[in-house]
């Protein structure tokens, strides 16, 4: 007979490292034979329709030091605005884009990258548009619950100014924090945990 579970405590909350990388990237530290090659790993394929962007950056302590055992996931919609997953309510995402991707940071020199496509933009729950983003996720050791922050575009000044999020952000200073700084076809995007120039972060 089952047994109730009313009476348990919650379990106590852990850090996700040091152990991260064998649960969600297990090639990435040489283990084989989980996964033929880590989830996550191409949000592209040559069918992928949209503008092709590199995203780079670092995740930096306090110190200013990477943080070089982080792994980071990246969601975002497609070309035309609309997301992978049967919750998509206004039509079908892009079948060639996989909307998610998941990367480590190099462990010489803390860089993440991603391979992938400037999104279109979203709306915002009351109908307004939302500038052109993407959302990630970090997860590293003392860190204990992942980390969502977004990252918006510096080449869309006009989109940016009247994002519906990023109007909420009260300091204006910090909305400096979430935007990517374009260079040709690269974005270049560091996620500060603390310190003066802490990156804005998201309850969900």
């Amino acid at each position: 007979m089952p047994q109730a579970l009313d009476r348990l405590s919650e379990t106590p909350s852990q850090t996700a490292g040091p152990y991260v990388h064998i649960g969600l990237m297990p090639n990435f530290v040489g283990i084989g034979g989980v996964y033929g090659a880590d989830l996550g790993g191409s949000l592209l394929t040559d069918r992928t329709r949209g503008e092709r962007i590199s995203i780079a950056g670092r995740v930096l302590d306090g110190a200013e030091e990477p943080v070089r055992d982080c792994v980071i996931e990246l969601w975002q919609a497609d070309s035309r605005g609309l997301y992978q997953g049967p919750s998509e309510p206004r039509g079908a995402a892009d079948p060639a884009f996989a909307g998610w991707g998941r990367a480590a940071a190099d462990p010489h020199t803390g860089i993440y990258r991603f391979e992938t496509i400037k999104p279109g933009p979203v709306p915002f729950p009351d109908g307004r548009l939302q500038a052109p983003h993407v959302s990630l996720w970090i997860v590293a050791r003392g860190i204990n619950i992942g980390l969502h922050t977004r990252m918006y575009f510096s080449d869309e000044q006009a989109a940016n100014a009247a994002d519906p999020l990023l109007l909420r952000i009260g300091n204006a200073a910090r909305i400096a924090t979430l935007i990517g700084q374009r260079t040709g076809n690269v974005l270049s995007f560091d996620v500060r945990l603390q310190g003066a120039d802490e990156t804005v972060f998201f309850d969900s």
